[in-house]
């Protein structure tokens, strides 16, 4: 047997209302200046306002700083950090999805580590803890908000790290469904799909463990019965709240059991053609589980059953195509695209991107390791 461990932030505020709990525990800290991390959108939105508001009134300052993009870079950290210290903050608050969250986790590295963000490229690089930082999420996906993931573009190398290190977990994690309204239709599929592809690489993945199993049962569960809601009536807050639970067992999943090739491709596609995460995965998912297939067909067949597919008579294998298949029709049905070609990948840069693929951490607890040949085959199959 071996030893598993188990991370997660110290306090989970989840359900409508969170925020102003949150917004109270913040206060009882002790902290007096918080760096916001978020982005334009949800400035010009009004988001950011309405929940700084709530932290004024609770005697929190804040200091915002809007300039995380879609895929967070060095640059964005180098930013970030450098108004955090002009206004001495004691605190880094995300607000958003995964790119503020990713983004503030590498401030906080960084701010209480030194040097540049790139240092801790791989596996618990750091010596000691980030600086502290509550995650209030807005959309149902990622789980960077409860996490120790930290993905930043390398804008010179063109590929994205992968940051794995138990000191970028957040003290408290936020998800209030009252801030996932509105979310465009987009946005809620791809999100929703990426905590999909969360589960699932967790469920295959070689460091599973019964803690992990059950969470990301419960989290196909949910998915599958809630996201076509949560994408086609953005208004639903009983879909909204469900997705957000899902995406945080997923993330629970996935934070301790790892993920495979599905994530190893798609950060090489962010990195490399700046393309959002969550389709990447979305696209990918099927294609690697195919892959995977050849080793774990009854792990799928259960991915199957939780999807609410009957597989009684049928044989491992066939439980398998029947997961892929419940899978595409979920992608198709919330819109995503039908293949990478679509997103203008190109057949001649998937050398490059495969051998990128390899050298991500990610790709270690894939139950199936895969040679250069085979990740390509893969690339091309999803184009």
């Amino acid at each position: 047997m071996s030893v598993a461990k188990f991370f997660i932030p110290s306090v989970n505020t989840l359900g409508t209302g969170a925020v102003d709990s949150a917004a109270d525990d913040i206060a009882a800290l002790g902290f007096k200046r918080a760096l916001v991390v978020t982005d334009k959108v949800l400035v010009e939105v009004g988001l950011v306002a309405k929940v700084t508001a709530k932290l004024t009134a609770k005697g929190v300052e804040t200091v915002i700083f809007d300039g995380t993009q879609p895929n967070p870079t060095v640059g964005n950290v180098n930013a970030g950090l450098a108004l955090l210290k002009e206004h001495d903050c004691d605190f880094v608050i995300s607000l958003g999805g995964g790119s503020p969250h990713d983004c503030a986790k590498g401030i906080a590295l960084v701010a209480a580590n030194g040097g540049s963000i790139a240092d801790y490229e791989g596996v618990d690089k750091s010596p000691k803890p980030q600086m502290p930082l509550v995650a209030i999420n807005t959309t149902a996906g990622t789980a960077s908000e409860m996490t120790r993931f930290c993905i930043i573009t390398d804008e010179e190398r063109h590929i994205k790290m992968a940051i794995v290190d138990k000191n970028t977990t957040p003290l408290l994690s936020v998800n209030d469904p009252e801030l996932m309204l509105d979310k465009p239709k987009a946005l809620t599929a791809a999100t929703g799909m990426d905590a999909l592809t969360h589960a699932v690489e967790a469920y295959v993945s070689i460091a599973a463990n019964p803690i992990t199993d059950a969470c990301a049962e419960k989290a196909f569960t949910l998915i599958s019965d809630n996201l076509r809601n949560a994408v086609n009536n953005g208004q639903d807050i009983a879909a909204r709240d469900q997705m957000a639970y899902a995406q945080f067992l997923a993330g629970m999943a996935f934070n301790n059991a790892s993920l495979g090739y599905v994530h190893a491709m798609a950060h090489q596609l962010g990195g490399f053609y700046d393309l959002p995460h969550g389709v990447c995965n979305a696209i990918l998912l099927p294609h690697v589980q195919a892959y995977n297939a050849q080793v774990v067909p009854e792990r799928l067949a259960k991915v199957a059953q939780f999807m609410g597919v009957d597989i009684s008579g049928m044989t491992d294998e066939q439980g398998a195509e029947a997961a892929l298949e419940a899978i595409r029709a979920l992608s198709k049905d919330i819109g995503i695209p039908a293949n990478l070609t679509e997103l203008g990948v190109k057949e001649e840069d998937i050398p490059t991107l495969a051998t990128n693929a390899l050298n991500d951490a990610c790709g270690l607890t894939n139950p199936k390791q895969a040679t250069h040949e085979e990740i390509s085959a893969l690339f091309k199959g999803a184009l």
